[in-house]
């Protein structure tokens, strides 16, 4: 299984650049999974059903079955939030999941840039963006594509993801060019 990150500020397209990249991945013949961060709390549920008066009393894990799909809803009920390895591990297998948000934690990430944002690029201060998407002109040593170049974005997502097992490794490497860099940095 291989990872990459889709990572950029609110609003600046990444559930549409996922959106985009699902069919050309799954069109290469892979097997595409997704992770999406939320912010906040969130409810697949709806109030007054089965499934939310299991939760509402106390239920850890409430699984969810039918004919078309399955879908099982973990609390936390005051535990800490999975870090991204955990959650990939309970994953089904997959070629290659997509993994929007999570971008303070150190894995491969692409940034989807947009100038109307008015805000810093991510990639500036982070040493886990291995490459950018954007829809203006960005000045970096990383490798850029345009926001609506699919297939060249699609290449950049297959040569920049990296084996789950990797992860580790990639984050140490990571701790160290952040810390080489801080350290070159000081008076």
């Amino acid at each position: 299984m291989k990872v990459i990150g889709l990572v950029g500020w609110s609003g600046a397209g990444k559930t549409t650049l996922i959106a985009k990249l699902l069919p050309a991945l799954i069109a290469q013949g892979l097997r595409v999974s997704t992770i999406k961060h939320a912010h906040h709390g969130f409810d697949l549920d709806k109030p007054g059903k089965d499934s939310w008066v299991h939760r509402q009393f106390g239920a850890s894990e409430v699984l969810i079955a039918s004919e078309r799909r399955w879908a099982l809803m973990h609390e936390l009920r005051g535990e800490s939030e999975p870090s991204l390895p955990e959650l990939l591990d309970k994953l089904s297998h997959a070629d290659l999941v997509l993994i929007e948000g999570f971008k303070s934690e150190a894995y491969p990430k692409i940034e989807i840039y947009r100038a109307a944002n008015g805000k810093l690029g991510l990639f500036q201060n982070d040493p886990s963006i291995v490459g950018i998407v954007t829809d203006t002109i960005v000045s970096t040593a990383l490798p850029v594509e345009n926001l609506d170049d699919i297939a060249a974005i699609t290449t950049m997502v297959l040569k920049s993801a990296i084996q789950r097992e990797d992860l580790l490794a990639f984050a140490e490497a990571n701790s160290l060019r952040t810390s080489l860099a801080l350290h070159r940095n000081l008076p």
